[in-house]
């Protein structure tokens, strides 16, 4: 009985994670990315220029 429940809590758990995996981004979810990565990409740029 204890092996079943192990193996139940373990698949549950996987099928999460890969759920979790799934990268199907909506268009809004591809503009906030990109947004974060410019501004990263700025704050770089100004971290390099001071130095």
């Amino acid at each position: 009985m204890k092996k079943f429940v192990w193996a139940s809590l373990l698949a549950g758990f996987l099928s999460l994670g890969l759920s979790a995996c799934y990268d199907n981004d909506g268009p809004m979810e591809q503009m906030g990315e990109a947004a974060d990565e410019a501004v990263n990409d700025t704050k770089r740029a100004i971290k390099d220029a001071a130095d």
